[in-house]
């Protein structure tokens, strides 16, 4: 029997407006107006500033570890922006902050996160975003669940999940991938291609020549697109949203672009990254791209740089007041957040603040009907 080509894929990349700032005005028509790009740069600004503050807080001794999106702004926000708020769902790993922004999360939550305060991931009611996933990949699992009960109950709602392009090597991928694309659940795969998993840089991490190929074994939609490019990254996140709503299953986006920072605050990129590299990917810095693009429009000036840096710097400012300021949990809260109706024996220690009923007599078997009998 001869042999046949029983299947051949491609994948499109999409650039709307470029590292010059020329903009595509086919592939931009219908994406984002003017008033838009001004609120989602200024959205950037904030974000940018929030990052260099957080960082001195980590240094500082005020604050625990913290990831910078530096350089990955357009990412979140252009993606955050194409999703329905209040009906869509947000699920990030760690460097999606301005699209848990967008989706209503306050903003000093992020910061109570790092601080180790537990109220930073007690997201309000109402705001669909789910709390920062730090191990690698177990958000995807989640927002595929999510999808799923989206489909289930016939709701024309959407999961976004979040992740590196390091998390693409891992299980929890592979599962969440196979999943969706078997039962076509509405959920939108976006990957931060950052070129870096940690110090292991993107062609250590796979032998694929693109992220987005990745989608081609799971049955389902895959682009890669420019992830420094609001408009490439609004148009290819919308068209995805548009066919898990209309039905159509998952998607999987590609969006390249850099981290400009260390991989957090714990790390030093110089030890493995060429400075080289790092500078010709700050050239393609987001804001320096969309501010050209608004100044060669008319739209953008110093001054209204330098306004929007000042608002930026107080609207941080009230954030760490925020956070900071924020009044000690009590010792209960403990137990608040973890049961509907508390056990008698976990209502005890609360009660008591002793764990007597957790170990602390050698006959383990026994204990549960020794502890009712003292009680």
């Amino acid at each position: 029997m001869p042999r046949k080509t029983v299947f051949q894929a491609s994948v499109e990349f999409l650039q709307i407006l470029d590292e010059d700032a020329k903009l595509d005005a086919k592939l931009a028509k219908d994406t984002l107006t003017d008033d838009e790009v001004k609120f989602l740069y200024e959205q950037m600004i904030i974000n940018r500033q929030l990052d260099e503050i957080a960082f001195k807080l980590q240094r500082s001794g005020r604050m625990g570890t913290y990831p910078q999106n530096k350089g990955q702004e357009a990412a979140a926000l252009g993606s955050g922006f194409a999703a329905k708020k209040g009906s869509d769902y947000i699920v990030p790993c760690y460097r999606e902050n301005g699209s848990m922004f967008l989706h209503g999360l306050p903003m000093h939550y992020v910061l109570l996160h790092w601080m180790g305060d537990e109220r930073g991931n007690q997201i309000p009611d109402g705001v669909n975003v789910t709390p920062i996933a730090i191990p690698i990949g177990t958000q995807m699992l989640h927002a595929t669940g999510m999808a799923m009960a989206f489909k289930i109950r016939k709701e024309p709602r959407v999961a976004v999940t979040y992740f590196g392009d390091g998390a693409t090597s891992e299980g929890d991928f592979h599962e969440a991938m196979n999943f969706a694309g078997s039962f076509q659940a509405p959920v939108v795969f976006f990957c931060q291609n950052n070129q870096w998993a940690i110090s292991v840089p993107r062609e250590t991490q796979t032998n694929c020549e693109t992220i987005a190929q990745k989608s081609v074994a799971y049955g389902m939609p895959g682009i890669q697109c420019d992830g420094n490019d609001l408009f490439a990254v609004f148009r290819a996140t919308r068209e995805a949203l548009d066919r898990a709503r209309a039905g159509g299953g998952p998607s999987f986006i590609e969006a390249v672009t850099y981290r400009l920072a260390d991989h957090t605050t714990a790390d030093d990129a110089k030890r493995y990254r060429d400075p080289e590299e790092v500078e010709a990917w700050a050239s393609k810095d987001p804001i320096i791209r969309h501010r050209k693009y608004l100044e060669a429009k008319g739209l953008w000036d110093d001054a209204k740089q330098a306004e929007t840096e000042a608002r930026a710097k107080t609207i941080v400012q009230e954030i760490v007041r925020a956070a900071e300021g924020i009044e000690k949990p009590s010792v209960e809260e403990v137990f608040d957040s973890t049961f509907a109706e508390l056990p008698p024996e976990i209502r005890r220690q609360r009660d008591t603040l002793r764990t007597s009923s957790i170990g602390q007599e050698p006959d383990q078997a026994g204990l549960r009907a020794h502890e009712e009998a003292r009680a």
